[in-house]
């Protein structure tokens, strides 16, 4: 079971329980409510009310129970760089879906990280960012509600940078630069996304890394989280990623996928605070292009 914990200090004696919490803790309204109705809040070892008087030395509770009981764990399932109390971040292969859909079947992300964990259903998978099913690499996944609410206020901050790696059919005219170009869903279309004036604004920064025989290789990092935004900015560019069936054409040498991998992640631990950077190198399939 995660616990947080926090001892009182002088500058809260005599104030109330609830209110230490809502300043120490960043919980969100629908968690502290669940940690009510469920007796996971202590003080000094014993369940508590939120209108309980502080003083300072208490040492504060609270219990952030998993989604479900956890069995035995099977490290095979997938590839985890890296995992603590809180998060885990996976290195997920292509083609593969991170969510079940109506449109999916089989095996997911979902499933893969839940046999990990030796959690059983009722789960509640919690990925922090998401990956296309067709783009590989790490992917951040938060093990408790507390751990997904502080993860995603750090989306599209210096606090949580993600960087890409993409096989392009083309060479842009210049060696860096920022894709500034807002992304809008295509008229008609339900997943297709273009550049449009009207749409959301979408920054993608690139950076050339090698060339061969008219593709290139590419380092990119999102400022913003569009839909599809990679992909359509280079499209947008006259780069379309290698394989992209969407954006560009498909390659015989990738069924299902495309070449794009998710190959650096480096965050602050936001319960902890500790910072934490991960790489997954380009794997085989995508190397093999140039």
């Amino acid at each position: 079971m995660r616990t947080l914990t926090h001892t009182v200090q002088l500058c809260d004696e005599g104030r109330r329980l609830g209110r230490v919490i809502e300043s120490r803790f960043s919980l969100s309204v629908h968690l502290l409510r669940t940690l009510k109705a469920r007796e996971g809040i202590r003080l000094n070892g014993e369940s508590a009310h939120t209108d309980r008087i502080v003083h300072a030395g208490q040492v504060i509770t609270l219990l952030l129970e998993p989604d479900a009981p956890a069995g035995v764990g099977d490290p095979q399932a997938l590839r985890v760089p890296y995992a603590d109390a809180d998060f885990l971040i996976a290195d997920k292969d292509a083609p593969l879906p991170t969510l079940p859909s109506r449109h999916q079947s089989g095996e997911t992300l979902r499933e893969q990280v839940m046999r990990y964990l030796g959690e059983r259903e009722p789960y509640t998978f919690r990925p922090v960012n998401r990956l296309d099913k067709g783009t590989s690499g790490l992917m951040l996944v938060a093990r408790n509600a507390h751990a997904q609410q502080l993860a995603s206020r750090m989306l599209h901050t210096d606090a949580f940078v993600r960087e890409y790696l993409a096989v392009t059919q083309g060479v842009p005219a210049q060696k860096e630069g920022v894709i500034d170009a807002p992304v809008a869903r295509m008229p008609g279309a339900t997943v297709r996304r273009c550049v449009d004036a009207g749409g959301q604004q979408a920054r993608t920064q690139y950076r050339l890394l090698g060339e061969t025989n008219g593709r290139a290789l590419l380092r990119l990092r999102l400022f913003t989280g569009r839909t599809h935004q990679i992909r359509v900015h280079l499209s947008h560019i006259g780069c379309p990623i290698v394989g992209d069936y969407l954006y560009g054409r498909e390659e015989e040498s990738l069924p299902g996928r495309f070449a794009l991998h998710s190959a650096y992640v480096s965050l602050t631990q936001p319960v902890t605070g500790e910072r934490i950077e991960i790489e997954s190198p380009l794997p085989p399939a995508l190397a093999r292009l140039i």
